[in-house]
């Protein structure tokens, strides 16, 4: 008796199984469909904040050579790399056939208008907190569109470290302030009182 038992239990539990499977992966094609490439939102941002007569980088690239050698640059010599600088360079960001496109470890090429998504290759954590408004500045409605600011909006993609800032001063604190008693016809009233105006008269008679 306690074979055929145990084996109407093992079938019992298989369905069971079977009948959430299903369940799941009826809800995984659902949620996977109601998130399709399209109903992913655009991330609006202002033009990148392109150095005057830099860009198009083509208009200098285009008729040169790529030489993908490391080294010092002869043009771009106010570039100083403090990004990595040991395991990075240039043509690991900025793609050698088009210049005025960056490239993404996988091969992607992308506008510097979506910049976003190379620097969320590394700096994943700050890239989710950045799509949810945390990290960095957002305009717009909290309920419609908005207007993200890129990375390089803040930070020189090239030096994205903050560079040291001298403090301010602290705030005086209220046992230091210096009060000075003022004679009681000179102390300004409130105009929102009834007889404010009696009280502006009585001192214009006096004087």
């Amino acid at each position: 008796m306690g074979i055929p038992l145990q084996s109407s239990y093992i079938r019992a539990m298989g369905l069971v199984m079977m009948f959430f499977a299903s369940f799941f992966l009826i809800q995984y094609l659902h949620v996977s469909d109601a998130f399709s490439s399209d109903d992913i939102p655009d991330y609006f941002v202002p033009p990148p904040p392109f150095s005057e007569g830099i860009y198009p980088c083509s208009d200098c690239h285009a008729d040169l050579e790529v030489n993908e050698t490391r080294r010092e640059l002869d043009f771009h010599e106010d570039i100083v790399l403090k990004h990595a600088e040991e395991q990075r360079w240039c043509l690991d960001c900025h793609n050698p056939a088009d210049r005025d496109k960056l490239r993404l470890a996988n091969g992607q090429l992308i506008s510097f208008e979506t910049s976003y998504h190379l620097c969320g290759q590394c700096h994943g954590t700050i890239f989710r907190d950045w799509k949810a408004g945390v990290h960095g500045k957002r305009t717009g409605y909290w309920n419609g569109k908005k207007q993200y600011r890129l990375c390089v909006h803040c930070h020189n993609p090239h030096s994205p470290r903050y560079k040291p800032i001298e403090p301010l001063p602290p705030p005086i604190r209220p046992d230091e302030l210096k009060y000075t008693k003022s004679e009681d016809d000179k102390i300004p009233r409130n105009p929102l009182t009834s007889n404010y105006k009696a009280e502006r008269k009585d001192v214009k008679e006096k004087h």
